[in-house]
C-alpha cells in the first residue's frame, strides 16, 4: 500500500488568504500565478469581492462547499487545486478537517500551502475602527445625535487620563487610553463628515496632518539639514510660523489649557521672540504644605491651616506666573512638577489613611451617630430647595 501511495504525485493545495481591508483585485503576483496553474479554483461565497476581477482575469472560479476530505481528493493524480475561503478569513472547518486527515496516518495529504494573496499593512486595523465609528454614528441613537460640543469636555478627560497612565507608567493602561484618545478624533470627523456646511472626513484629518508632518521635517523628506533635536525644533518653529502667519506670538497658546501649562507656554513663546519675560520675585515666606494629620479616635477637627502670605490673589498670580516661566526657561514642565508634589502628597495621605487602619473608621461612626438623623438629612433638603 505505500508503495502505491508513493508511485502518486501527492498533488498541490493552495489555501488563498486575501484580506478585507485591501481594494479586491489587488492580489500577489504568487496568488494570480497559482490561479492561472491551478488545475480548479474554489470558492465557497458566490458575492466574493475578488470573482470579478479574477473573472476579468480569465480564471474559472466554481462555486462550491468542499469538505477537507474532498478537497484532499481534488488533488488526487498531482493536481492542483485553489480553494479561496470566504471574505471573512480563513474555513475553520475545513482547515481543522485537513489538520485531522493529515495528522490521522492514513491520508495521502496533498502538498499543502497557505498563501496570502493580500494581507495587511500595519495600520490596517483602523479601517476597521472607521467602519465601525460609521454604523455606531448610523444606528445608535445617543452616538448619532452627539456634537463637536458635546464631546469636548470628554475629549479632555481622555487626554488627562492618559497623561496618569503614562506617568504611573502602566502599559495597559497606556494602551488602552490611547484607543479612547483615538476614538475621540475618529467620533469627531464622524460628526464633521454630516456637517452641512463645512464637512470633511477622517481622510481629510490625516491628510492634513500628513501634509503638515512632510512640510516640517524637510530634513527627511527635503534638502535641508538637521543633526540635532534643537536643530529640528528650529526648523519646526520656522515652518510652523510660516504655514501659520500668525500676529502674536501668543497665537495659537490655547487660553483654556491648565494655567500652569499655559503660562509656561506664554512665557516659552515671549522668551523664543526676545521678548519681556517675567522675572522671578523673592519668595515670600509661604508656609509648608501642611502635613497630613494623623487620624486618632481623639480628633473631632482638623487643625488649623496657616493662611497664604499673599494679600490678594493678584499677587499670588504673578508670583506663579513668574515661577512658571522659570521653569520653563529651566527645561521644567511646571505642571507636570505641580502634578508630581500633588501625588506625592496624596500617596502619603493615602498612607497615613493606611496607618490609622480602624481607628479612622470608628471616628467617622462616632460622628454619623454624633450627628443624628435630623441633621444628616439636612444637606440634602438644602440641596433640593436651592434647586
Amino acid at each position: 500500500m505505500t508503495e502505491e501511495l508513493d508511485a502518486v504525485s501527492p498533488g498541490r493545495l493552495v489555501l488563498l488568504t486575501t484580506s478585507h481591508r485591501v481594494a479586491p483585485g489587488q492580489l500577489s503576483w504568487p496568488a494570480w500565478q497559482a490561479m492561472r496553474d491551478a488545475d480548479r479554483v474554489l470558492c465557497t461565497d458566490p458575492d466574493h469581492p475578488q470573482l470579478p476581477y479574477l473573472r476579468q482575469a480569465g480564471i474559472t472560479v466554481e462555486i462550491a462547499t468542499p469538505t477537507g476530505q474532498q478537497l484532499v481528493d481534488a488533488t488526487a493524480g498531482g493536481r492542483t487545486v485553489v480553494y479561496l475561503p470566504p471574505d471573512a478569513g480563513a474555513d475553520r472547518d475545513v482547515t481543522d478537517e485537513l489538520a485531522r486527515l493529515g495528522g490521522s496516518g492514513r491520508v495521502a495529504m496533498p502538498d499543502l500551502e497557505l498563501l496570502p494573496g493580500s494581507y495587511d499593512l500595519p495600520g490596517a486595523r483602523l479601517l476597521d475602527l472607521v467602519q465601525v465609528m460609521d454604523r455606531i454614528r448610523a444606528e445608535c441613537p445617543w452616538s448619532g445625535t452627539r456634537t463637536h460640543e458635546d464631546l469636548a469636555k470628554h475629549g479632555i478627560e481622555e487626554m488627562h487620563e492618559l497623561v496618569e497612565a503614562i506617568e504611573e507608567g502602566d502599559r495597559a493602561a497606556v494602551r488602552e487610553e490611547l484607543g479612547d484618545v483615538l476614538l475621540q478624533v475618529v467620533f469627531h470627523a464622524a460628526i464633521a463628515e454630516g456637517d452641512p456646511e463645512e464637512p470633511f472626513d477622517i481622510d481629510d484629518v490625516a491628510a492634513g496632518l500628513v501634509a503638515k508632518l512632510v512640510h516640517r521635517h524637510p530634513h527627511i523628506y527635503g534638502d535641508e539639514s538637521a543633526r540635532t533635536p534643537e536643530e529640528v525644533q528650529e526648523i519646526w518653529v520656522r515652518r510652523k510660523g510660516v504655514e501659520k502667519a500668525r500676529e502674536s506670538v501668543t497665537d495659537g497658546v490655547p487660553v483654556a489649557a491648565p494655567a500652569l501649562a499655559l503660562a509656561a507656554k506664554l512665557a516659552g513663546r515671549a522668551r523664543g521672540a526676545g521678548l519681556p519675560v517675567p522675572p522671578v520675585p523673592p519668595v515670600p515666606p509661604v508656609p509648608p504644605v501642611p502635613p497630613v494629620p494623623s487620624v486618632r479616635p481623639e480628633s473631632t477637627a482638623p487643625s488649623a491651616v496657616p493662611g497664604p502670605p499673599y494679600d490678594d490673589e493678584a499677587a499670588l498670580g504673578e508670583h506663579l506666573l513668574a515661577e512658571a516661566a522659570a521653569a520653563q526657561s529651566a527645561g521644567i514642565d511646571p505642571e507636570g512638577a505641580l502634578r508630581a508634589a500633588a501625588r506625592r502628597y496624596r500617596a502619603a495621605t493615602k498612607a497615613a489613611e493606611a496607618a490609622a487602619g480602624t481607628a479612622a473608621g470608628r471616628v467617622a461612626q462616632d460622628r454619623a451617630d454624633a450627628t443624628g438623623p435630623a441633621e444628616r438629612t439636612a444637606p440634602a433638603e438644602r440641596s433640593a430647595e436651592s434647586g
